[in-house]
Parts: structure tokens; sequence; C-alpha cells
């Protein structure tokens, strides 16, 4: 296991300039599952007849069950959703398109076809992937999973001028940011949040591992500035009460 950097300092960072509606995630993938990391190991339903079952409804619901502790999963894990198992490179899109979940999705035009293509997908298939509070994290990261209020997206978006804001499926923001370097924010989708349970109220942001700390700079300083202009607005409202 490797730590190249003070991930719990930057995750009370975090914390402290946009306040975060959950602690931040990190997410990890690895070739094997990593020593000393327990599995997760919720226990599995029967399948569906096309085979499809996991231990979470989908993976994005590993990123409510990561606020409090670390656990690695591998493919079998994800499988219920085929979305996310395309998405984070456990499947592909050949095989996705033989499950039933899938199928509904396409037929109630959720998703089209010709929308596939364009979808970030990770590009190597991992042998696992690994959850767990960033200021825990015993490793160094691939993505750093945020959930944010609108307040916090207004200070990204400013802090980071041209981030992208994406929106179905929720889950391709942890292949964009992996894969091409992006910081990427999400207003969610519907199926996530059905499936996560996460407030109306939160949106989603996957942050570069490697970018971590230049990106925490960024909303230090766009938060220090917020404060001082919210302080002059309250004062100036006072004329009004």
């Amino acid at each position: 296991m490797t730590i190249t950097q003070d991930w719990a300092a930057l995750a009370g960072r975090l914390d402290a300039s946009i306040h975060p509606t959950a602690p931040p995630i990190a997410i990890t993938f690895t070739a094997e599952v990593p020593a000393g990391v327990a599995a997760y190991d919720a226990p599995m339903p029967a399948p569906m007849p096309d085979g499809r079952t996991g231990r979470v409804p989908a993976g994005c619901v590993f990123w409510m069950k990561a606020v409090d502790r670390t656990f690695s999963t591998v493919a079998a894990d994800h499988g219920n959703c085929s979305v996310g198992s395309l998405t984070h490179g456990f499947i592909g899109l050949e095989e996705a398109a033989t499950h039933s979940d899938v199928a509904a999705l396409l037929e109630s035009g959720w998703v089209t076809m010709d929308m596939v293509p364009g979808i970030p997908l990770v590009s190597e298939k991992p042998g696992a992937v690994t959850y767990g509070p960033l200021a825990e994290t015993p490793l160094d990261p691939d993505v750093v999973l945020l959930r944010l209020s609108a307040r916090a997206l207004m200070v990204l978006s400013d802090a980071l001028p041209g981030v992208r804001i994406e929106g179905k499926p929720q889950c391709h923001i942890v292949a964009a940011a992996k894969e091409h370097g992006d910081v990427v924010a999400s207003v969610g989708c519907a199926l996530s949040r059905v499936r996560t349970g996460m407030p109306a109220t939160d949106a989603t942001c996957a942050i570069p591992a490697s970018r971590l700390a230049e990106v925490v700079d960024a909303l230090e300083r766009t938060a220090a500035t917020d404060t001082i202009v919210a302080k002059y607005a309250a004062e100036d409202a006072r004329r009004f009460a």
C-alpha cells in the first residue's frame, strides 16, 4: 500500500472550505484486492433471469456505505447495475446490452443507444475497487468523490471556471475523473437517486486525486472571497430590516 499525500489533511480542508454534505470518499482502482482491506460482504439476493445480482442495488450505493468505513469490492459486487458495471470497466457494452436493466432503460427512453458512445468508461478492467473515507484511506486513491449542497457547488463552479456539470448516468463522473483527469460535478440521475437514497438537495463531484491539492487551494481562495462578500451583503441588508 502506498501513501504519498496527507489525505486526512486534505479531507479536513475540504470540510472547512465547502462543507460537503457527507465525508469525502476515496475511490481506488487496483489490479487485485488490496492486502489488509476488508471485503464488502453483504449477502447477494437471488439473481434475475439474466443472472444479474450484486451485494448492493448499484455501485453508486457503495458511495453511501463508504462514509464511515473502508472496504474493497470486486466485479460481482457491482453486478446488479449493468450501467455502473459498464462505466467502471467491469463489463463491456456488448455484455451490458444483454441485461434486463439496460433493456428497461432503453425501452423507457431514459437513455438511447446514440448516447452510449459519449459515456466515459474506465478503460482497464479492475480487479477491485476500494471505497472509504478519504481521511482514513490506506492507499492513494484515484478519485475523490464529494456530495455537495447547492452552495458548495456554487463555490466549486467559481473556483474552477468551466468545470463540467453532467447528468445521467451519475456514475460516469468517476470514470471521467479517473480516465481524463477532469473535475466533474453531477446533478445526479433518477436511477442513482432512488437506489442510493441520496437526498434531493445533494449533487456530486468527482475529483482526480492527483489534482486534489490544487483543487482544495482554489476552493479555499474562493470560499474566503465569498465570505467577504456575504458579510458585506449581510451588513448592507440591515438597512432593510
